[in-house]
């Protein structure tokens, strides 16, 4: 185990970011004030080899010794992609007499109210498999009903001659009394010392049998996958002679140690976009941008998320494995925290196609790394979104990914033509063009109906755009939301992987506790904070020292009789007297907010408390290694046009022509360059695309700020 005082001596030290995407894998080495990326093409039969052979790159690269890390800090897909394949564990469920049917039979909630035969997802457990015993708790903790351990000896038979690899155990109230889970484990451990055990009680202490099950299920489903990996990552961190701390992102954008991640591994699904989020956030605090919408494109998906005041907007719900991907309700529930995120199948290889109405359609199926798109050249003969901007001209085929990867721009026209031009009967631009702008016009809808949701608003914030593809549609997304004003910062074709270095490490305990406000018992929920704040203690000071962390106190209320409830941050750590007006008034405050307007004198309840304990997380934004800069950037203020490297025809979507365009490094970009639209800016992995009717400079940060500009008429 890695000691405390070490551990935090060593995160002072060169750090290391990896992000496992479905189509590229990312790297960055944050060492001594400046920064190194790095970008290859995942490898789905074996993810470790791609993060080995990209972290040698970088070492090599860099000059750093791979005794010198401090720390690496991964994020992966693995566990995801494993629930959404059904490639996990032979796993079995454990459950109350009565309730063994509780993880097929969901509640209403369905993807479509109105379709008669709409699907609902299969459980990731068989009925067969699904186990009961008697015994039973209220739902005050109290044992109604000692659990019946004679029959746990007929059950550990029946496991055992199935093969069964992982269990999830879950009974009625056991967020309230976790006692007779504790006990069938333990007794479990003893006559199966090989079997992975997940308890609800441990997983998703909540309210709610069917989300806190099908979490539970989750985990145990992914656990023995998850720990596998890691000890094979781990074993081969180490024959590199690294002997820094694998730190593991987790959805809502905090870090834990690798025990923990194999305990708890349904906490890693969101890693990816959860670095992103994070990322983005800081962007917008180092330039004082109050209200932001960040735009994340890889090669699968793109994800938005409404960042205010410098924070992520947070949830503790979410659904994987969708049915019909990215339709709400048709997925798995689960209850953990994490970055909320809105999110469509619209990434740099998501194949295009034409519908038997004749519409074109984007996604939500991906070419991932494995063929990958047509212009990859390796086997993929579908036209998908990389396809279609290099087609038109946005890419340049001899340094995309660093020129680690040359295009194809043939095959990308072939692609083009076979399934999409050919069908409409139209030339490969007009193809391009569709393929693009049905994209577009996906991000944009999604970002409205997002915000409808959250009750917020798109109008007057600023795109914050990062992942190998969002810079490519940055400006025309903007221009469809009214938003005049892009960021593409520093790194942001590894926005993910760069905000990994940004995470604190930090643990969410939560526990549930139904109580009206009017009887708030004080004493009661701060010994329910003393007892969240030791558990997450025993978590993130295996990383950090505990002294150095800060509490952070969440409560979930709601007006009696409503379905949901909303999370009202607190700002003390523990109640007082005046808990009754305080709790009143956040929650007024969050309902008021959300939804407009209050219910007079409807009673108020509580349902569950979360405690956060954080230590600092990184405000530094390091610098890249290769980038010009100015003596003094603070004060690099006059606008200067730099040369252009080329000048290429790009299809442009607001004229829908092709237009003359200036081809620019971003990397010989000084502090304080203008560029002026039609251009084209490449970076080390992504490009941005400037067009006619916007401008792009270099601040004083390194970021790139693209501004629509008044004076030039706009056609959409």
């Amino acid at each position: 185990m890695i000691q405390s005082a070490e551990a935090g001596a060593s995160l002072l030290k060169p750090r290391l970011g990896v992000d496992i995407g479905g189509t590229f894998t990312d790297f960055v080495l944050e060492a001594g004030g400046h920064r190194t990326t790095h970008k290859r093409l995942t490898t789905p039969d074996a993810p470790e080899r791609a993060v080995l052979e990209g972290i040698a790159h970088l070492l090599r690269e860099s000059g750093v010794a791979a005794a010198d890390l401090g720390a690496i800090i991964h994020g992966t897909t693995l566990a995801t992609n494993a629930v959404i394949e059904r490639r996990g564990a032979r796993t079995a469920l454990l459950t109350t007499e009565g309730f063994r049917d509780v993880i097929e039979t969901g509640f209403e909630a369905r993807a479509d109210h109105y379709d008669l035969r709409v699907r609902q997802p299969e459980p990731l457990i068989d009925r067969d498999l699904r186990f009961t015993i008697a015994g039973r708790m209220s739902a005050q903790g109290e044992e109604l009903q000692a659990l019946d351990m004679r029959a746990l000896g007929a059950i550990a038979q029946s496991l055992d001659a199935r093969s069964i690899e992982s269990i999830a155990i879950g009974f009625m109230h056991g967020y309230r009394n976790p006692c007779h889970e504790q006990q069938a484990a333990r007794w479990l451990a003893r006559r199966l010392p090989r079997l992975s055990i997940s308890l609800s009680s441990d997983v998703s202490p909540e309210v709610r049998e069917f989300e806190r099950f099908s979490t539970t299920v989750v985990n145990a489903y992914v656990r023995p996958l998850m720990q596998s990996y890691l000890e094979r990552l781990a074993d081969a961190l180490a024959s590199m002679l690294i002997r820094a701390p694998l730190l593991l992102m987790t959805s809502d954008g905090s870090l834990c140690d690798v025990e923990t991640a194999c305990r708890l591994p349904v906490r890693l699904l969101e890693s990816g976009p959860a670095g992103g989020a994070l990322m983005a956030a800081q962007v917008s605090e180092t330039l004082g941008l109050s209200q932001v919408l960040s735009l994340d494109i890889g090669g699968t998906t793109a994800k938005l998320c409404f960042i205010d005041d410098g924070r992520p907007h947070m949830s503790r719900s979410l659904e994987v494995a969708r049915l019909y991907r990215f339709k709400p309700g048709s997925g798995i529930p689960l209850r953990i925290p994490v970055v909320e995120l809105c999110e469509i199948g619209a990434g740099g290889g998501s194949i295009a196609r034409v519908d038997s109405l004749g519409r074109v359609q984007v996604g939500p199926v991906s070419a991932g790394s494995v063929p990958g798109p047509a212009c990859y050249g390796q086997g993929g003969e579908r036209p998908t979104l990389t396809d279609a901007h290099l087609f038109a001209g946005r890419l340049d085929p001899a340094w995309f990914a660093a020129g680690t990867l040359a295009l194809d721009q043939d095959a990308a026209r072939r692609a083009l033509e076979a399934d999409i031009a050919g069908p409409l009967n139209v030339d490969a631009d007009a193809a391009a063009y569709a393929v693009s702008e049905i994209a577009d016009e996906a991000m944009a809808c999604a970002a409205r109906e997002h915000a409808i949701e959250l009750g917020k608003s798109v109008a007057g914030r600023t795109l914050i755009a990062f992942g190998g593809s969002a810079p490519l549609h940055a400006a025309r997304l903007a221009d469809k939301l009214g938003i005049g004003r892009v960021v593409i910062p520093t790194a942001a074709g590894v926005g993910s992987a760069f905000g990994f270095l940004l995470a604190p490490v930090a643990f969410d305990a939560v526990r549930s506790r139904i109580e009206p406000l009017a009887q708030v018992d004080v004493a009661a929920i701060n010994a329910l904070l003393d007892t969240l704040e030791a558990e997450a203690a025993t978590i993130v000071g295996k990383v950090v020292p505990v002294g150095m962390c800060s509490a952070k106190v969440t409560v979930s209320m709601r007006y009696r009789g409503q379905g949901h409830e909303l999370q009202v941050a607190l700002g003390a750590a523990r109640l007082d007297a005046g808990a009754h007006a305080l709790l009143r008034e956040r929650f007024e405050a969050a309902y008021l907010a959300r939804f407009g307007r209050l219910v007079p004198r409807a009673p108020i309840e509580m349902l569950g408390w979360s405690m956060r304990l954080s230590a600092p997380r990184r405000t530094a934004l390091p610098s890249h290694a290769s980038a010009k800069r100015t003596p003094d950037a603070s004060s690099a203020t006059a606008a200067t046009e730099p040369t252009p490297t080329a000048e290429r025809l790009v299809l442009d979507q607001s004229l829908r022509e092709r237009v003359a365009s200036r081809f620019y490094r971003r990397d010989d970009l000084a502090r304080g360059a203008f560029v002026r639209g039609p251009a084209v800016i490449v970076d080390r992995e992504t490009t941005v695309s400037v067009p006619p009717n916007f401008s792009a400079r270099v601040d004083a940060t390194g970021h790139l700020l693209l501004e629509r500009q008044a004076t030039v008429k706009e056609s959409v």
